[in-house]
């Protein structure tokens, strides 16, 4: 059952006067539940409970905190039909996404419950001939998680923030993101009942409601919060960063925010395969109606037979595709509003779009080209348009082709495709991309991020606030902890990880 409150702690709370209720893209209508948003007396609470559930919380064992986990996702699949019904009905997605989705949520639960099982992850080193100096990883505090609109389950209330953040000993306080709310209740209710199972201090959860952006100014303001992660727009990340400077204690945000993911595809491979290659990425840009931050939203290659055949079959490929819904009425209108200041500019051609019947808040796909000149000149060109939109750059030569990946903002990813004759002239090519981006796939598509130690998910700013740090795979807990040392301590006062 879906209440519509706020959990603070183990409690449902509703103490405010303002309500929302979520949207049903496909109907474009509400749905039934209205969801009150939380009080500053209810954020104040959530976070001093958090607070005092740090110390307890932080000296849990791994392996009880790993039983935490597991049980985390054990409580998501014990929702049912439940959860996948109310993801659908939030989110206009079908049942194959929204179940794959849980899949990937629960997934990520128990890989860390996995990856804490021992002390390893937390890095224990001992220096000096008489062992004086002992350092490990010890968890921050408090978090903070922003709920993500395109992920509502593997990047919001028990996504991958808040999984990696509570494996690292981190209380988290969830904003839950407002077009998927009663998602976000039932799996809250779900790690309220894990806790509760595992007898995890009261205040280790709480997810708070809220439409509009007071509620997270508060949350990130508040003292005893200590770290915050994001997924989501530009904007609204570095809104969330600078918010996080100007406290008193600065604290770190970890978001992860735009990206275009350029695709640079050789001649040879379009002669080799173009076909094959439009047949992909066209794929790939509708996939999910383009609602990935790993969409293809711009591909670069050099002016020829092959590219130009290659830019035609693309396009007809791409609108062939049937439309599909988009996750909110405003996510479609801002699609709609950032492909038409694309496609405006004067050096923009429309190389073909979806023409079949659409109904309201269904995404026309989109593919444009433009000379490289035009796009080194024009900055407007550079931007993301989140949905299946994207944009093909004819570049004059190889040289022009690498300034522009060289004046590229950062990037999530970059992708190669590549023949094998092709490989000995790559280098240049890789060396300027990796400048640019977190992760270069070759000869593949970057939609799809694999759950593994060796993924990294973030990339120079602004694909995410700090280069140094993953928000997908085991090494995303990294976020959470800092190092700390002990000088000269007795053996019998070091915690057990640190004794001889």
């Amino acid at each position: 059952m879906i209440t519509g409150k706020n959990y603070i702690g183990n409690t449902l709370s509703a103490k405010g006067a303002t309500t929302y209720q979520t949207c049903n893209p496909k109907t474009n209508q509400p749905n039934e539940v209205h969801f009150t948003e939380a009080t500053s007396e209810e954020i104040d609470q959530a976070v001093h409970m958090a607070s005092q559930a740090f110390t307890p919380f932080q000296n849990c064992s791994g392996a009880k905190r790993s039983q935490f986990l597991n049980a985390i996702a054990d409580e998501i699949e014990a929702l049912g039909d439940t959860l996948v019904q109310t993801y659908i009905s939030e989110t206009g997605l079908p049942e194959g996404r929204a179940k794959g989705e849980r899949g990937r949520t629960v997934g990520q639960l128990r890989m860390f419950a996995e990856y804490i099982t021992t002390d390893e992850w937390r890095n224990p080193k001992i220096s000096g001939e008489s062992k004086e100096l002992r350092q490990y990883l010890i968890p921050l505090g408090p978090v903070v998680v922003f709920g993500a609109s395109n992920f509502p389950l593997a990047y919001a209330t028990a996504g991958g923030d808040t999984a990696s953040a509570l494996a690292a000993g981190c209380p988290v306080i969830v904003k839950s993101h407002p077009m998927h709310a009663g998602t976000g209740e039932l799996v809250g209710s779900a790690i309220q009942k894990a806790a509760q199972k595992t007898g995890m201090p009261e205040g280790v959860f709480s997810n708070l409601n809220s439409s509009g952006i007071e509620v997270g100014v508060q949350l990130v303001n508040h003292p005893d919060v200590k770290a915050v992660g994001f997924t989501g727009s530009i904007r609204g990340g570095r809104a969330l960063y600078d918010l996080a400077a100007q406290r008193k204690e600065p604290i770190p945000v970890f978001a992860e925010m735009g990206s275009v993911n350029p695709v640079i595809i050789t001649n040879n491979a379009l002669k080799e395969q173009g076909e094959t290659i439009a047949q992909t990425y066209a794929d790939s840009i509708t996939l999910g109606v383009g609602q990935f931050c790993t969409n293809p939203g711009l591909i670069l290659g050099i002016k020829s037979e092959e590219l130009s055949s290659f830019v035609e079959d693309l396009g007809k490929k791409t609108a062939a595709i049937d439309a599909y819904c988009m996750l909110h009425p405003a996510i479609h209108s801002a699609y709609e509003q950032k492909g038409e200041a694309i496609i405006n500019e004067p050096e923009t051609t429309v190389v073909a779009a979806h023409q079949g019947d659409r109904d309201e808040n269904y995404a026309q796909a989109k593919i444009v080209t433009v000379s490289g000149d035009a796009f080194l000149k024009n900055s407007k060109l550079h931007q993301e348009v989140f949905g299946p939109f994207s944009m093909v750059v004819q570049c004059d030569d190889e040289a022009q082709l690498l300034q522009i990946i060289g004046g590229l903002e950062g990037q999530l990813t970059g992708t190669i495709i590549a023949q094998e004759e092709d490989y000995k002239d790559l280098s240049p090519l890789v060396e300027r991309l990796q400048n640019r981006v977190g992760r270069i796939v070759f000869n593949g598509v970057p939609t799809g991020v694999a759950v593994a130690d060796a993924m990294t998910h973030g990339g120079p700013y602004p694909a995410s606030s700090d280069s140094r740090f993953t928000a997908v795979g085991s090494q995303a807990i990294k976020r959470w902890v800092r190092p700390f040392s002990y000088q000269d301590f007795p053996e019998e006062l070091l915690p057990e990880i640190l004794k001889s």
